[in-house]
């Protein structure tokens, strides 16, 4: 992509929230520079009937309800435009007014199928900057790229902020749509097995903000655990468990050494210590909970903990 006479993009960006929610969204979006070339698009993947296509603060907004996946939505949104570039946002982002221009500056390798933009985790967007969540999110770095973007087999880029060469996303098929999680991971393997690879975009920034509470935070990452085990099924040696004996070890370490750095005034590392357990072991039991939409929890064990840890 070039920054002078760029080729268009495809910004698309799935929801499920409230209306009040979506107009948020609408006004963040609205306020990219974008030119009158480039598409901009939400995917309302609430379920129920009476949705149409509308506009919203000059944002094209259409309706995708059959399936309430994250990835079916970014389907959909991505068969309605035709750049040659899709870059692709999390609702719960807020990016930086110059975020397509960052994209084109990048200058990606003909065989570059994608970019990873930078993630910087933030506040919730309606506050609770003193959250216990929301900091320990901060601390952690818990959404930025370079957790996932690496050099092993599998690297991959999160489409909280990505950009995908449609000729790539197009020979692939997209994203599995049957997924509640892990289809991020799930593109990105694919898409290098089809022998197209993955670069860095540090200067496409967003800003993600994060779960307002400890309960969300940790449901949050249930979901991500039953994407980790569907994924090393699917991709075997991707994503294998933890051993239970080392969860209890890892818990009981991290608890003690909490309290000493509360007891020394460290207060941010005590925060760490603490909730890096909690993180874990909902990331594992979250595995005991289907992945697939349509899939239903089965077992008092998993339908306990999808009624606990997501609601």
């Amino acid at each position: 992509m070039s920054v002078v006479n760029r080729a268009p993009v495809d910004i698309v960006v799935p929801f499920f929230g409230s209306d009040a929610g979506l107009h948020s969204l609408a006004a963040r979006l609205a306020g990219l520079s974008v030119t009158p070339s480039d598409s901009l698009t939400i995917v309302d993947n609430r379920p129920g009937p009476g949705r149409s296509n509308r506009a919203l603060e000059g944002v094209r907004v259409i309706p995708a309800p059959e399936r309430q996946s994250s990835y079916f939505a970014r389907n959909v949104g991505a068969s309605v435009g035709s750049a040659s570039w899709i870059v692709f946002l999390d609702a719960d982002v807020e990016p930086a007014a110059d975020l397509v221009e960052r994209y084109a500056e990048a200058d990606p390798a003909p065989r570059t199928g994608l970019l990873g933009g930078t993630i910087v985790d933030g506040p919730p967007l309606d506050g609770g900057e003193r959250s216990i969540a929301a900091r320990y999110a901060i601390l952690r770095g818990s959404m930025a790229q370079g957790n996932t973007l690496g050099e092993g087999p599998w690297a991959y880029v999160q489409t909280a902020n990505c950009a995908v060469r449609r000729e790539a996303f197009e020979q692939i098929g997209g994203f599995r749509d049957n997924v509640r999680s892990g289809g991020d991971a799930d593109f990105g393997f694919r898409l290098r097995a089809a022998g197209w690879s993955i670069e860095p975009c540090y200067g496409a920034h967003v800003v993600h903000r994060s779960r307002p509470s400890v309960r969300r935070m940790l449901a949050q990452r249930a979901r991500h655990g039953s994407g980790a085990a569907w994924l090393d099924r699917v991709h075997p040696g991707s994503f294998p468990p933890a051993r239970w004996s080392g969860l209890i070890v890892f818990a009981v370490r991290g608890w003690i050494t909490a309290a000493r750095e509360l007891a020394a005034g460290r207060r941010d590392q005590a925060l760490l210590a603490y909730m890096e357990p909690l993180s874990a072991w909902a990331f594992e039991l979250g595995r005991a909970i289907p992945n697939e939409w349509d899939r239903p929890a089965t077992g008092v064990l998993a339908r306990s903990l999808e009624r606990i840890l997501l609601g």
